[in-house]
């Protein structure tokens, strides 16, 4: 049984080799926030009013695409965060209502949106329902816009949000993903969950490659693209699970770097049920297989090449999860034999524990940095805040069976339930324009 207790070394061996480079990350957004928060306090009200007219100066046609599946009770919500955005030039929003038994198509046109409908039973995703809605507005809007924005139904926007995606696309950045924040953080271990792990990957993962001069990643919705980046795409072709991922590693493939805007803010809804987040995260990490499976040559082709954000993106889909899934089966087998063959197989659970116990300590300080310089932009009472830091470690081994499962199912594309926003939320976002920033 010392054959596994090796197994084991080796697997954290080439997981420490794989994401040491990350660690980097952690001190360099610590050092980069703490500078931008000094040239904010030295910043005088000239140099914001200039930047400010700069922008108002330069003023351009978006459109906003929402693709939405039975979404009737949040939808009304998002749009109406976008109608009263601070931004002064002209946005439309388009709503994609993908095979909807529900009246999400009403709400969104009564809400001021241009929607449409599609309906398929075979050509079902997200990915699917914006390339449709795409081919909508080239039909009946032929003039186009100079950049589209990307979000889901359940999504609300903070006032500035555009305003500050515009400043950060004028200074010619053409992919652009902002800071996503959550609206039920204080539900439960759950969504407290999902949302630690959101705010570190944009604080630990998109800030700092963005500071470093590396590429961000798209996570899903909260994203912008210009014009010009639809035209090199031609349309919108990216149709597996993971459809942000998709889009993510053709742009790194192609050599360009995606910005992220940490002054743009906005909030989506988490899941609180078991079955809902298992079955959204094993759609996620079939994602992955179906990305590195499509796009896993190119990946190390660029990576052999310099292109650090290939390797990157390469190591974020797939060596966790296949080395977490070679763990499990050898110690599933050891175990077995050891139990058959009636051997000892102390050793093989004390190195599981001890695996178990270090990435528990490791994901416990991870969570802690980030809910340290977070605090101020989490919407939970400080004793789930306080909370959700031990219960993290949790939420994140709750991926080790969802891996696992996901290399033998297929769980497809199912939309999750949303409700409507906290009241307090909507107040604060609603209320006025000029709330505390990130800090």
């Amino acid at each position: 049984m010392e054959t596994i207790r090796i197994i084991n070394f080796i697997i954290t061996a080439i997981f420490a080799l794989c994401y040491t480079y990350q660690f980097i990350y952690v001190p360099v957004s610590l050092w980069m926030q703490h500078r931008e928060k000094k040239a904010r306090k030295s910043a005088g009200r000239a140099d914001i009013q200039a930047d400010k007219e700069l922008c108002d100066r330069n003023l351009k046609s978006y459109a906003v695409l929402i693709c939405a599946r039975n979404e009737e009770n949040v939808i009304g919500e998002l749009i109406d965060s976008i109608n009263s955005q601070t931004y002064k030039g002209n946005i439309t929003t388009f709503v994609m209502a993908d095979n909807c038994t529900d009246n999400t198509y009403d709400v969104a046109v009564s809400h001021n949106a241009v929607a449409y409908t599609r309906h398929s039973t075979e050509f079902i995703g997200k990915g699917y329902a914006m390339e449709a809605l795409l081919k909508e507005i080239r039909r009946d809007f032929p003039e186009g816009f100079d950049g589209y924005f990307v979000f889901d139904a359940d999504n609300i926007l903070s006032p500035d949000y555009i305003e500050e995606m515009h400043k950060c696309h004028l200074e010619g950045n053409d992919v652009i993903t902002s800071y996503r924040n959550t609206k039920n953080y204080g539900d439960n271990w759950i969504s407290s969950g999902y949302g630690l792990w959101f705010l570190r990957e944009t604080m630990y993962l998109n800030y700092a490659r963005y500071k470093l001069g590396s590429s961000a990643a798209i996570s899903g919705t909260g994203f912008f693209f210009a014009n010009s980046v639809l035209k090199d795409i031609g349309g919108w072709p990216f149709h597996l699970l993971t459809e942000d991922i998709e889009f993510t590693i053709n742009r790194v493939c192609k050599g360009r770097k995606i910005a992220f805007c940490r002054s743009a803010v906005f909030y989506d809804e988490q899941p609180t049920s078991v079955k809902q987040s298992f079955r959204q995260r094993m759609r996620w990490a079939r994602g992955y297989i179906q990305v590195f499976r499509h796009y896993g040559k190119d990946l190390m082709y660029e990576t052999l090449h310099g292109n650090f954000a290939a390797f990157d993106m390469a190591m974020n889909i797939m060596p966790a999860f296949l080395l977490t899934a070679i763990s499990i089966t050898c110690n599933l087998l050891y175990g077995i034999i050891g139990a058959v063959t009636g051997g000892d197989i102390t050793i093989a659970l004390w190195s599981m524990f001890e695996t178990v116990i270090n990435a528990c300590a490791l994901l416990f300080v991870l969570g802690g940095i980030t809910m340290i310089t977070e605090w101020k932009n989490i919407h939970a009472g400080t004793a789930r805040k306080i909370f959700s830091v031990f219960s993290f470690p949790l939420f994140m081994l709750t991926y080790i069976p969802v891996a696992f499962t996901a290399l033998f199912v297929n769980p497809g594309w199912k939309p999750i339930r949303h409700k409507a926003a906290t009241s307090a939320l909507r107040t604060e976002l609603t209320g006025s324009e000029t709330g505390e920033k990130i800090s």
